[in-house]
């Protein structure tokens, strides 16, 4: 199968290219992401492969219908930025990567968490010019901390039972109750008890209506003063405007995101020459207790790996007329 591939780097032809090694399907990479305006590209081939950040609206569709695409494929999880229901009405395929490696995202958010709390950030640029002061490096410790995590589905519960080895309190809140978390230990409250209760907040939910926005200026006015947000789902989960104010009265005391509402314009790319045009993100930037990771939280040895694998997998199955869990549906949407 001929597949124009988009929004790639080094790392993304290295895995593909190794998981492609019986050369069942003709890879052509784009470093352009695809949106309605780069869909000249996809002209002759059967099959587009897409990321998180590229646009797949009803425009883009319907482009890709008239140069006769029959598969999105995904190589990630979320789906928010593919207009399910044109696809359908176009006759299009989407196929996504519906796991790859929990414990990647999960470990990640952690990682937030420690650098926001013990500055080691901080620490480690402060000893490279020769600085060994510990002045305002002085953090608090996790243990007998109530966390709350939004979202316990696959991250999510690994995230639980990370924290839980750290001697905190985990409280969690999810339309889809665990009962393998509970008899773990995980108490599940409402929303507005969990944001109420909760030292540090971690959100693994996907990007739905429901939650556009989940995290917004009502949201931070329930939360603990000094409270701290940890962010590796989607950006639009929180409200950046909203998050700054919080910021700047205190009442949010720590953020960490790993994914950002406009990324789509700034993330995976080396931006270090130019002159960033997003003011939100400049301001966020700007805070001392405010950390950012370009959308990094997937990013392992064996998360590359096993996206290439399921997306050379769901290249082969629709080439094959095998349908899988890993098309994504109208009914995926509705969810």
């Amino acid at each position: 199968m001929k597949v124009a591939v988009f929004s790639t780097k080094s790392y993304d032809r290295e895995w593909l290219d190794r998981l492609n090694n019986e050369r069942k399907h003709q890879l052509t990479y784009f470093d352009a992401s695809l949106n309605a305006a780069t869909t000249n590209l996809v002209l002759g081939f059967e099959a587009v492969c897409v990321f998180v950040n590229d646009k797949i609206d009803k425009e883009t569709i319907e482009q890709l219908a008239k140069n006769n695409i029959k598969l999105i494929a995904l190589r990630c999880a979320g789906f928010n930025n593919v207009d399910i229901a044109a696809a359908v009405g176009k006759n299009i395929k989407v196929a996504r990567v519906p796991a790859y490696s929990p414990q990647a995202v999960a470990e990640h958010a952690v990682a937030l968490i420690l650098t926001l709390n013990r500055k080691t950030h901080k620490a480690y640029n402060r000893v490279r010019e020769n600085n060994f002061s510990l002045e305002k490096l002085m953090g608090f410790n996790l243990y007998n901390k109530t966390v709350g995590v939004i979202g316990t589905g696959k991250i999510g519960a690994i995230f639980c039972s990370i924290m839980q080895g750290f001697g905190c309190k985990v409280i969690a809140f999810d339309i889809n109750e665990s009962e393998d978390l509970k008899q773990k230990g995980v108490q599940y409250k409402t929303f507005s008890e969990l944001l109420s209760e909760s030292d540090i907040i971690s959100l693994h939910c996907p990007l739905t209506p429901e939650t556009r926005h989940l995290i917004d200026k009502k949201a931070f006015a329930q939360i603990k003063k000094g409270a701290m947000i940890v962010n590796t789902s989607r950006g639009a989960v929180i409200d950046s405007s909203d998050a700054i104010d919080a910021l700047k009265t205190g009442k949010l005391g720590y953020l960490g995101i790993d994914a950002y509402e406009q990324e789509e314009n700034l993330f995976f790319k080396d931006l270090s020459e130019s002159i960033i045009q997003d003011d939100t993100i400049l301001r966020l930037m700007s805070f001392h207790n405010v950390l950012i990771t370009a959308h990094q939280g997937f990013f392992t040895h064996e998360a590359m790996e096993q996206i290439a694998a399921t997306t050379i997998q769901n290249l082969t199955n629709f080439e094959n007329g095998i349908s899988t869990e890993n098309e994504v549906s109208l009914g995926h949407v509705k969810k």
